[in-house]
């Protein structure tokens, strides 16, 4: 049996500003309108298909990510055996693989295989990679920790490599990992030819990986043992505690095991694999016209080259630029060198010592229950347009400092106002005072849209007191 175990966590800073800490890089989504996670999601199933009875995939993700990654599940029309490992904190890919592999062992037993691949990788050629996964299964049913290393192209200097050895079966005895090369070295490692990229792609048998964690990272391998013991074993999402796992070490399964284990087998993958590490690797899925301009949204370029556009709504134009990216979004715009793609992040480390909104929320947010979006704000005044999914439910809530008027534009609302339960439907208003009660929901089969106005000295999101929440936030 083999379990797909999709690692969704790190914020993607390198392609802020569509990448933000409430809405990372998995949902992040490409020029066909699917996320990452939900493309990862498709193909793990592929790769599990035929290999045993229907486990499902588990996801291993932060608590705030649990909604929106269940959205992605549906929408990817994965079998309902599906679970959830929510992280309270990330505390690298060590401890998310040692639970994960707890939670398959106790499940499916000691022998089920893992596939564990990050959430935010793209995969050109679906059937070639499940091919590969087959090879790496092959290997890991024999006990060895197989990694996937990608067939490199160019002297990447981004990417740790793996040096392979002598023939082993579908795939290659691992001789060492190699980090982050110079370009020397880089161009060194492709004209050997036995070095690979380290993809952070594995596949392994849970009683495998765990046995090899207590060998060589005994630390991590007793801590999240203390961690598992202490947590509830019943549902198919799982909480993981605060107090153990913050007692776990922050490590990488690469450190941790891979690069001391004696087991470890590297399967060549050539399936057009891509990290999307950076606006240049985004910029690279998009064609390029005569003059090597490329765009995802209505642009319009004169007497420029080599220039990237990423938008959706705004007409954007680069008059007489070359090689520059223009990264388009309602509340934040990126203009960069290609040259500097991967310094994006340190915007977002000053705009996070700046307290600002932008490094973590776009202007449109999404919630449990639906989306909200900020049209326009002011002294005293916030205008939303909110939009809540059929049966969804805003918790049952109240404001210290503003007040609210909700107008329906379409569909129907019912509302909780101080003591009153009352039906909106479109065209229909209500005002909420300040410290009242409220909750809105939406009883019927279609979104409801409406509009909030808020007005008080105080608009901030963090002015809420929740009484009540279908979703279990606090």
């Amino acid at each position: 049996m083999l379990i797909p175990v999709i690692l969704s966590g790190g914020a993607g800073t390198r392609l802020w500003p569509v990448s933000r800490e409430g809405y990372p890089k998995p949902f992040m989504k490409l020029a066909d309108g699917e996320s990452l996670l939900f493309k990862t999601y498709c193909r793990a199933m592929a790769a599990a298909a035929g290999t045993g009875e229907d486990a499902g995939i588990l996801t291993v993700t932060n608590r705030d990510y649990y909604f929106m990654s269940k959205d992605e599940l549906a929408r990817a029309r994965v079998g309902q055996a599906s679970g959830f490992l929510l992280e309270p904190a990330g505390r690298n890919t060590a401890p998310a693989v040692a639970l994960a592999a707890h939670s398959v062992a106790e499940k499916y037993g000691r022998d089920a295989l893992l596939l564990v691949l990050p959430a935010d990788h793209l995969v050109q050629d679906q059937d070639r990679f499940v091919q590969t996964v087959r090879a790496a299964a092959s290997l890991a049913q024999q006990g060895y920790l197989a990694t996937f290393g990608i067939v490199p192209t160019a002297p990447e200097t981004g990417f740790g490599y793996i040096e392979a050895g002598e023939a082993l079966g579908n795939g290659k005895h691992v001789q060492r990992f190699v980090e982050k090369p110079g370009l020397e070295k880089a161009r060194e490692y492709l004209q050997a030819g036995n070095f690979y990229w380290n993809s952070g792609m594995f596949c392994f048998k849970a009683g495998a990986i765990l046995d090899e964690l207590s060998h060589y990272a005994p630390d991590v391998a007793s801590t999240v043992q203390a961690c598992w013991e202490s947590m509830p074993h019943d549902g198919s999402m799982l909480e993981i505690p605060t107090e153990s796992f913050s007692r776990v070490p922050d490590i990488s399964i690469d450190y941790a095991v891979m690069e001391r284990s004696g087991k470890v087998a590297v399967v060549p993958a050539d399936f057009g694999w891509s990290d999307i590490g950076s606006w240049v690797a985004v910029r690279a899925l998009s064609a390029p016209d005569i003059d090597g301009n490329r765009t995802t949204c209505k642009s319009v370029f004169v007497d420029s080259q080599n220039t990237y556009v990423y938008g959706h709504d705004r007409v954007v134009a680069a008059v007489g630029v070359d090689n520059l990216m223009i990264i388009d979004t309602p509340d934040a715009l990126l203009v960069s060198h290609p040259d500097k793609a991967q310094e994006v992040r340190k915007v977002v480390a000053i705009l996070k010592k700046q307290n600002h909104e932008a490094y973590k929320l776009h202007r449109t947010v999404t919630r449990p229950w639906g989306t909200y979006t900020v049209l326009e704000e002011g002294a005293r005044f916030k205008i939303k347009r909110i939009e809540v999914k059929p049966g969804g439910s805003l918790s049952l809530q109240m404001h210290h400092h503003r007040s609210e008027h909700w107008i329906v534009v379409s569909g129907m609302a019912r509302v909780v106002n101080g003591d009153q339960e009352i039906f909106v439907s479109t065209n229909e208003s209500t005002y909420i005072p300040a410290g009242h009660r409220h909750r809105l929901e939406n009883p019927g089969v279609l979104d409801l849209v409406m509009i909030e106005v808020q007005s008080g000295e105080y608009l901030g999101e963090d002015d809420i007191v929740r009484f009540e929440d279908i979703y279990g936030r606090t």
